[in-house]
């Protein structure tokens, strides 16, 4: 059993919302990516790095860096939206797979329906009706047999805050509803915990429907704090709510523990929601989080 651990773009605040423009050239992310200590790469947004293969493939080699997924979101509620949601996925599963990525992962349109916003990590039950589950999962299903059966990737499904599937309760409806031998979990530890649940009991309740990992910790007293305070989303992000690795709440030696019991052998993609003015900070937050790993026998 082998957890490998990558980094992505979105680490330095190159992030899949519109109009948020990059604050750095892709050439210096790859840089500190590499520098830091990591050995391979999500691939951000489409566009951000070369999406010609041959370009990309240098790119990468040169750094030792290894594509293995994107985040795709898709408007998964509303049915009329997932013909072209499917076409997205796969314009970057095509790229994917010429490098050898064996995810994609799929997302609601996080962040885009005001309530949910407003309401992220407050949240209990579903905001879904029966017939929009369906709906919903629905679309999961058809991206993910489209995906496989045209570029042979697997979907992955992220669970996220500011969605329509943020809670453990409706990660659990929305598995319930989906084809178990195409669509996994995502397990975001961060996102998981802020929603109010627990990153090692997911694992030993999900099994190995948690195919892949996003790393990311959450600050019990900013999360408080944000909670008490009633902030949205964005703006429990900018109060630094996903803190550095170990500064949270988050049993990442307890993760490790439950999936090495699953003989996962896959990698572990941190994810530091950075944003901040200081230029710098992407790459020092980026080595602490690599050593904090180091810490743990990653």
């Amino acid at each position: 059993m082998t957890i490998r651990v990558a980094s992505a773009p979105v680490s330095w605040g190159i992030f899949e919302f519109e109009g948020i423009e990059p604050k750095y050239p892709y050439a210096r992310v790859l840089d500190e990516i590499a520098g830091t200590g990591y050995t391979g790469i999500e691939l951000g947004p489409y566009g951000y790095l070369p999406t010609d293969p041959a370009k990309l493939r240098e790119e990468l080699g040169k750094r030792g860096l290894q594509l293995l997924s994107a985040f795709v979101p898709v408007k998964l509620v509303d049915a009329s939206a997932h013909e072209a949601g499917a076409g997205e996925a796969l314009k970057v599963g095509k790229l994917l797979a010429a490098l050898g990525a064996q995810y994609i992962v799929l997302a609601d349109a996080n962040g885009s329906v005001p309530e949910l916003v407003k309401q992220a990590g407050q949240r209990k039950g579903s905001k879904l009706s029966a017939d929009e589950w369906q709906v919903f999962a629905k679309g999961v299903d058809y991206v993910a047999e489209r995906v496989f059966g045209e570029v042979g990737l697997k979907v992955t499904f992220h669970h996220h805050c500011a969605g329509y599937v943020e809670t453990p309760e409706e990660s659990r409806n929305l598995l319930e509803r989906t084809n178990p031998d195409l669509v996994g979990l995502c397990l975001d530890t961060g996102h998981w915990h802020y929603a109010g649940g627990d990153a090692v009991q997911c694992i030993k309740d999900f099994g190995k429907r948690v195919n892949y990992l996003h790393f990311k910790d959450c600050s019990k007293e900013i999360a408080a704090k944000c909670r008490a305070e009633k902030k949205d989303y964005f703006e429990a992000v900018q109060a630094g709510v996903f803190c550095e690795l170990g500064k949270g709440e988050v049993d990442f030696p307890g993760v490790v523990r439950e999936v090495e019991k699953l003989g996962y052998d896959g990698w572990a993609i941190v994810e530091q929601d950075v944003m901040v003015a200081d230029l710098d900070a992407p790459k020092r937050i980026s080595q602490a989080n690599r050593d904090y790993l180091k810490s743990i026998g990653l």
